[in-house]
């Protein structure tokens, strides 16, 4: 007798592999690691430094928190807080070349989303990505937030939708614009560690799902687009949206979905109000932030959340046998 059983994924972790450490250990400019008093200290502009820990980003480890956690699968994606996307091509290549490398050689439960330069982006480093065997390619919030930042990505986002694969939408700065340029370095150190992320990545996917509402969709009708961090609650705007002149509808958009971390049941019981439940994603930001406490992945609808995901991804929707 066949048992089945729902396929459990985090859409959204991070791992700080070696490789990529060492390329940002290499730089002299931001962003750059630096070894200080034993410590693996991260420095990038707009924000505070931040400690990597690089015992507990070993890959087994990683796995076994997936294991600990009761999942299947996490997928592994850039952190565009960084900065990396937005360099110039040659820098950013090194870098992102380290992330992939470093990220698909990792063995266990892991799946990866790709990363492109912003700089003279091309169709190309989308096939590249995805013939690695990428699940899909994700960008940073600031990189779409605006008609012509999309204008200038669609021909990447043209290739994922020929290729049918999905855009993971992460805050994050793009190349030009106000969302883009980062405070003065220094800047942002009189402010609580937690402001950056409360404020420019939240106006950030906030951003980023106005544009794509605006002029995404009519360009992209077939592409998957997964916002993360529910897209800073950019959907609770909806009615803001109506009345002030935008899209009059209110129809959740099926092929939009929506991951859920650092966002707890108020956000995502306000969420599924709006966008319905078939839409939104479970994940963590693992390391940036833990996942709930132990036995809340357990009350989850994982049958109801592996279908969503399933579909997210471009894949077939269905249990997956034991």
């Amino acid at each position: 007798m066949l048992l089945w059983r729902p396929m459990r994924t985090d859409v959204h972790q991070h791992l700080w592999s070696e490789p990529l450490v060492e390329q940002l250990a290499a730089r002299a400019e931001l962003p750059f690691v630096r070894l200080e008093r034993g410590l693996t200290v991260l420095y990038l502009a707009g924000e505070r430094p931040y400690v990597i820990d690089r015992v507990a980003e070993e890959p087994a480890r990683r796995a076994a928190l997936v294991e600990r956690d009761g999942l299947d699968r996490a997928l592994l994606c850039l952190s565009s807080p960084v900065g990396i996307e937005r360099l110039p091509r040659e820098q950013a290549a090194p870098l992102l070349e380290a992330y992939l490398a470093g990220a698909l050689s990792v063995e266990g439960p892991f799946g990866v989303w790709g990363a492109i330069a912003l700089d003279r982006p091309d169709p190309h480093d989308v096939d590249h990505a995805l013939d690695r065997g990428c699940v899909g390619l994700s960008l940073p919030a600031g990189a779409l937030a605006g008609s012509e930042a999309l204008l200038a990505l669609r021909g990447v986002l043209d290739r994922l939708e020929e290729r049918g694969a999905p855009l993971f939408v992460h805050p994050g700065p793009g190349l030009d614009g106000p969302l883009a340029r980062p405070a003065a370095d220094g800047a942002s150190l009189a402010e609580p560690l937690w402001w950056p992320a409360l404020t420019q990545y939240v106006s950030g996917l906030q951003a980023a799902w106005l544009a794509f509402q605006a002029v995404g969709r009519p360009d992209h009708p077939r592409l998957r687009v997964i916002f993360s961090t529910l897209a800073g609650l950019a959907p609770l705007q909806a009615e803001r949206l109506s009345a002030r002149g935008g899209p009059g509808h209110l129809a959740p958009d099926p092929l939009l979905f929506y991951e859920t971390s650092s966002y707890g049941p108020l956000a995502i019981a306000a969420m599924e109000s709006v966008v319905g439940s078939r839409q939104l994603l479970y994940g963590s930001d693992r390391p940036v932030l833990e996942p709930s406490a132990e036995g809340d992945l357990a009350r989850l609808d994982w049958g109801l959340l592996s279908e969503v995901t399933l579909r997210a991804l471009g894949q077939p929707t269905g249990l997956a046998a034991l």
